[in-house]
């Protein structure tokens, strides 16, 4: 089994939409090592991650972050060792617009 240590995922969220940022492709398992949140305002946002098994349609369980808040010009870095499985997906929410997420790891095929 080849390891590829990569960034899986980045984006700027849409306000109050659930965003798939990174789906294992198919063969394939994952490790992800470090999710980071970024605010790129001055006002406090709120972000929420999901994993969604298979990719599952979005359900209370997927989640585990909620309404996690980000103060003004701050960034949240999670280091987690989240272990996901081919077609698995991962998403993300933001309260409001000018927040990023950058999602790194490896990919195991």
């Amino acid at each position: 089994m080849a390891n590829a240590y990569k960034v899986l995922g980045q984006t700027d969220l849409p306000a109050t939409t659930l965003t798939d940022v990174y789906t294992v492709p198919s063969a394939t398992e994952t490790v992800i090592s470090t999710i980071i949140i970024a605010n790129r305002t001055a006002d406090t946002r709120t972000f929420r991650i999901a994993i969604r098994p298979n990719g599952a349609a979005i359900s209370d369980e997927h989640y585990i972050a909620y309404d996690v808040p980000v103060s003004g010009g701050d960034s949240t870095t999670l280091t987690l060792g989240i272990t996901l499985d081919a077609t698995d997906v991962l998403s993300v929410y933001a309260s409001a617009v000018d927040v990023s997420v950058n999602v790194f790891g490896t990919e195991i095929s």
